[in-house]
């Protein structure tokens, strides 16, 4: 494995060398340069001195990743706030919380359990701008590191924000706590063995809400692959029928990501996760007169844009990459956003991906609507994605290939903004993309009405591109 290093933190695995994995030597390089440029994303610290928090998903190597990062940042005379067990939305509100100047969670997200990361925040938990990546990744490679003398080491807090973060999530107006209380629900909750069977259940208890655990204990021995995909949620989908339970939900190990399984055992789609509280969410401002913005990233599904247009409201594109969609939601006020990948952003609560604000405001559109999960699914445009991949011994390749595509199909609706996306209006489909940043592939996605039409355009535009290769 390589170590992947991005403007959002560093990924790998436990056990190698530099280079090739994720080592404690990479953990304190990477820590210290976020540490030492934290003056220049925050010139005058909010404190006597800046404070960072950190929190941890469930992971075997977490204790050991913490040690390394804590001890690091009190080493640059960083005062540090540890949340201990923590989902990333969790510790992104805690920034918020304890008023501090940045955040590091130390999560691999969906990745097996060999993987952890360093996700670096700014001082409204937030992910890091592209700029501010980069200027972290070119310290870190510099060799020079200058730490605190004895005098002015950081010190070392810690404090659990888990029911603070509920707190607000049932604070928001959207959130019909009554609704759902009477609405008497059952669900199955698969929690991968990580953080999401702690404060999952106290959500679901406090909203009165039935709730069967699956893979509930903090562990990090991850019972099956964490990506919350159907083919990993045989498990779940089985006990939700066995159970009669109304739906079944799943995260992963960070608990930013969200899925759902009708009461059937069928998935909902982790695409049509943002869709269906989006849609809540634009019909209440509808009623409400309220101006209506939508967000998703490039490779995200159309329905959300459909749904968003049938409420009057205006939906927005984005560079794939939850900074890309949160930056354009800043831009355009938008009243919800979020990725494919069951990401919710609702910016009523902060700008990040939440599980649990989607959830809350998941069961608070089913307890209106006052039907089965499998019914609700069925009220939303249906589009299918097909995902592909070209692989080239040639990386040049990518660009010229790209840029023939984009005079190929001039006459067709296209968006450069990431990558090429070719979107074809009168046959509500379209085509993405992309180029991957540390592998000689080009990544492609395409949507259509059926799974059938969503291949064929891949597999037409593939043709494409080997015609192109080839000359």
């Amino acid at each position: 494995m390589t170590l992947i290093k991005s403007i959002s933190g560093i990924r790998g695995t436990i056990g190698g060398t530099p280079g090739n994995a994720l080592t404690p030597i990479d953990i304190v390089k990477f820590t210290y340069a976020y540490a030492a440029t934290l003056p220049h994303r925050s010139p005058n610290p909010k404190g006597d001195r800046y404070k960072v928090v950190v929190g941890k998903d469930a992971r075997l190597s977490g204790d050991m990743v913490e040690q390394l990062v804590v001890g690091t940042l009190v080493s640059c005379g960083v005062d540090v706030v540890k949340c201990g067990f923590a989902s990333t939305p969790t510790t992104e509100m805690a920034v918020l919380f304890a008023e501090a100047d940045g955040g590091i969670i130390l999560t691999a997200s969906h990745n097996p359990r060999q993987w952890n990361a360093l996700k670096l925040l700014n001082s409204q938990g937030e992910f890091l701008t592209a700029a501010q990546g980069q200027e972290i990744l070119d310290l870190a490679e510099s060799g020079v590191f200058d730490f605190a003398d004895v005098d002015h080491l950081g010190t070392i807090e810690e404090e659990d924000f888990t029911d603070r973060h509920l707190d607000a999530v049932l604070a928001l107006e959207a959130v019909d706590a009554k609704a759902i209380r009477e609405a008497g629900f059952t669900v199955v909750l698969d929690a991968i063995n990580s953080v999401g069977g702690i404060i999952m259940p106290r959500l679901l208890e406090r909203l009165g809400v039935r709730c069967i655990c699956l893979n509930c204990n903090p562990t990090g021995d991850f019972a099956h692959n964490p990506e919350p995909l159907p083919a990993n949620l045989k498990d779940l989908s089985e006990t939700v029928v066995r159970e009669k339970a109304d739906l079944g939900i799943s995260v992963d190990p960070d608990v930013d990501r969200l899925a759902f399984i009708c009461e059937n055992g069928e998935p909902f789609v982790e695409e049509y996760t943002l869709v269906s509280v989006a849609d809540y969410l634009c019909e209440r401002a509808e009623k409400e007169g309220k101006p209506i913005a939508t967000v998703s990233n490039l490779s995200s599904t159309r329905a959300l844009r459909d749904v968003t247009e049938a409420h009057g409201g205006r939906y927005y594109p984005a560079a794939v990459g939850e900074v890309n969609v949160t930056t354009k939601m800043h831009e355009v006020g938008a009243l919800i956003g979020g990725e494919g990948n069951g990401g919710v952003i609702y910016p009523a609560i902060h700008t990040g991906r939440d599980a649990m604000v989607g959830v809350a405001l998941f069961l608070s559109n089913l307890a209106h609507k006052k039907m089965k999960v499998s019914e609700l699914k069925k009220t939303y445009p249906q589009y299918e994605i097909a995902k592909n991949r070209i692989d080239l011994s040639d990386k040049s390749m990518i660009d010229k290939i790209l840029q023939e595509l984009k005079t190929i199909y001039a006459s067709e609706d296209v968006n450069t903004v990431d990558g090429v996306k070719i979107s074809f209006e009168s046959e509500r489909k379209w085509v993405h993309l992309r180029k991957s940043n540390t592998e000689p592939i080009i990544r492609i996605y395409a949507e259509a009405p059926t799974r059938e039409a969503a291949q064929a355009l891949a597999s037409e535009v593939i043709a494409v591109a080997d015609r192109i290769i080839r000359g």
